[in-house]
């Protein structure tokens, strides 16, 4: 069955531009009409909307049969701002990446698959976005492959959340050791969010790169 799908990144600085056009072309290779768009208002009738690191909340969601959406936690538990990261520095080395129903409520849609990424607590950024995006890759294939007779469940628990990030939150304490901030360092973007320290009323940033 031929679907149409559209993928929606809408966070043009996001990493998942990266991995986006290979996404596009497994959906293809599938057999599927599949394009890619940064802008919401190019979202039109289809089968499938896929939405990733999208930074606004999508409301047309009856332009398409299904809207997904993938999270990184064991929903109701994690809604919300970068769970991978949150939960990397509350020293996790399993995390759930969830596939679930968009819905106007953040991250509160059915669920259709989930599979445990489990970390060594070596990986810095660029694996663990590699280790989410081939996650998310699998799940979105698995998906497509059982469509349209995809099951789902919904949500039981009492919901937690985790709020965005910021600048402050990549902020090393100069009282405590690097193995103590490993995590932080971890999750660190040596670009787009870097650790960084202040001294004597100068900023440094650090950057950290594996060598072996």
């Amino acid at each position: 069955m031929e679907l149409k799908i559209t993928i929606l990144v809408d966070n043009k600085n996001s990493w998942m531009i990266d991995y986006s056009q290979d996404l596009l072309n497994a959906i293809s290779s599938k057999g599927h009409l599949c394009n890619l768009i940064h802008e919401q208002s190019e979202v039109k009738k289809g089968d499938v909307l896929i939405l990733l690191s999208c930074n606004n909340i999508f409301k047309s969601l009856s332009l398409n049969v299904f809207n997904l959406v993938v999270h990184e936690s064991d929903l109701p538990e994690g809604r919300g701002m970068s769970p991978l990261t949150w939960q990397i520095l509350e020293g996790k080395s399993v995390i759930p990446v969830t596939l679930l129903e968009a819905t106007k409520e953040l991250d509160a849609g059915k669920v259709y698959g989930k599979i445990n990424l489990k970390l060594n607590g070596s990986e810095l950024i660029d694996e663990l976005r590699e280790l989410q995006y081939n996650a998310t890759k699998n799940l979105i294939l698995s998906f497509l492959d059982n469509y349209p007779n995809n099951q789902s469940v919904s949500q039981s628990g009492v919901p937690t959340y985790y709020r965005s990030r910021n600048i402050n939150d990549s902020k090393l304490n100069l009282s405590k050791s690097i193995e103590e901030q490993f995590n932080l360092f971890r999750i660190s973007d040596n670009l787009r969010y870097p650790a960084w320290f202040e001294k004597n009323g100068f900023k440094y940033k650090l950057e950290i790169k594996k060598i072996n």
